[in-house]
């Protein structure tokens, strides 16, 4: 990965980009940076689930968990699918997964101690 170098010499179109990606940068992040929306992209990760399961699999409650998939659709990480009286939430940006898997392997991967 190589970051951009910022010189004096930046257009102002540049900097107007760059403030851009910033902006939908810190959006992504804010979405993702509560332990709980963080739990659920974890479990949709490994596919589709529906509410109920998310509940079951969080221990939480019905409400909590809606409203975490209402902050996650709004930011368009989730998908939503209906089968009846069931709704089913798929993840709906490769962003999440590849952001997944990051912290996975910063967070989760290795011992705590080796950090």
């Amino acid at each position: 990965m190589v970051l951009p170098v910022i010189s004096e010499d930046i257009s102002e179109d540049e900097i107007e980009e760059m403030m851009t990606n910033a902006c939908d940068a810190a959006n992504f992040l804010k979405a993702i940076s509560h332990e709980g929306r963080l739990m659920i992209l974890c479990h949709l990760a490994t596919g589709e689930k529906s509410v109920t399961e998310l509940e079951r699999l969080l221990s939480a409650r019905q409400a909590a968990v809606s409203q975490q998939l209402s902050r996650l659709r709004l930011e368009g990480l989730v998908q939503p699918r209906r089968e009846g009286k069931v709704i089913y939430y798929s993840l709906a940006d490769k962003r999440a997964t590849r952001i997944l898997d990051l912290v996975y392997d910063m967070f989760c991967a290795t011992p705590k101690s080796a950090r």
